[in-house]
């Protein structure tokens, strides 16, 4: 089924069509047919729960390779770990990837029940629709862009910032005179303001250690470091967010840029 999917489909748009292609493989709806007692939901639920979570990697690096890469894959290395084992899932070998997706699986793992996608997904539970159909109803919900989306939007926005102003010759002032107008437009700045925090995400200061470990000189982290120190201020005067600050998708993107 996914290997049909044509490669201009969106990632995510593949991603939840292959989970619904899951659904009948789900425990749940086998014994809700069957007359389960209610009291029992919960064991073919949290089966078809961890059928998911050991599935998933395989099929988001499945439509990964199908759409950027060759479309050959490999087989789950049981003597690695989850990180090491989810990189080279995607072709990648990288020692310094390796370790930056341990560090981006855990600091995206705690969505648990606060965010669109957590409630989306526990929405379409609620009606006792199977994890499959509800694990695919947070996809749809993740996939906006001021959700899941958000480190694709910023990766776009910062790139067309820096192909307008000059790759080698960018200034806080340039930079400052950019953010004004695209707000000015009607636009958002994307990647900064959180829903609950009131300061910078600790998420994007792992990230941001990282990259000044790994790659100082990248040219694309060296403007989102700029941009952590110019947004806030502008945002402050335009009344814009009760947080100016950046949370984690104002600089996931440009850190998996970097490794291709």
């Amino acid at each position: 089924m996914i290997d049909n999917f044509p490669k201009d489909l969106h990632p995510m748009t593949q991603f939840s069509a292959a989970v619904l292609g899951m659904q009948n493989t789900s425990l749940f709806a086998q014994a809700y047919d069957q007359g389960i007692n209610k009291k029992n939901y919960w064991d073919p639920v949290y089966e078809d729960a961890l059928n998911l979570i050991a599935t998933l990697p395989l099929i988001t690096a499945r439509i990964y390779r199908n759409v950027f890469h060759d479309g050959k894959h490999i087989d789950v290395d049981l003597s690695s770990d989850y990180g090491e084992n989810y990189a080279k899932l995607l072709g990648f070998e990288d020692p310094q990837f390796i370790e930056l997706m341990r560090l981006y699986l855990v600091i995206h793992s705690d969505h648990e029940g606060g965010n669109a996608s957590a409630h989306a997904t526990h929405l379409a539970g609620s009606t006792l629709s199977d994890p499959y159909f509800s694990f695919s109803s947070g996809l749809n919900a993740l996939a906006g862009p001021l959700h899941g989306l958000a480190n694709q939007e910023v990766l776009r926005w910062v790139k067309q910032m820096r192909e307008e102003l000059g790759d080698d010759r960018i200034n806080a002032e340039e930079v400052e005179k950019y953010i004004n107008d695209t707000l000015s437009s009607g636009k958002v700045v994307p990647g900064f303001g959180h829903a609950v925090l009131r300061k910078t995400d600790p998420r994007y200061q792992c990230q941001r250690e990282f990259a000044l470990k790994h790659l100082p000189e990248d040219k694309l982290f060296k403007l989102v470091s700029n941009l952590y120190d110019i947004i806030p201020g502008i945002l402050t005067e335009h009344g814009k967010t009760k947080n100016p600050f950046p949370n984690v998708d104002a600089h996931s993107g440009c850190l998996l840029q970097h490794y291709g």
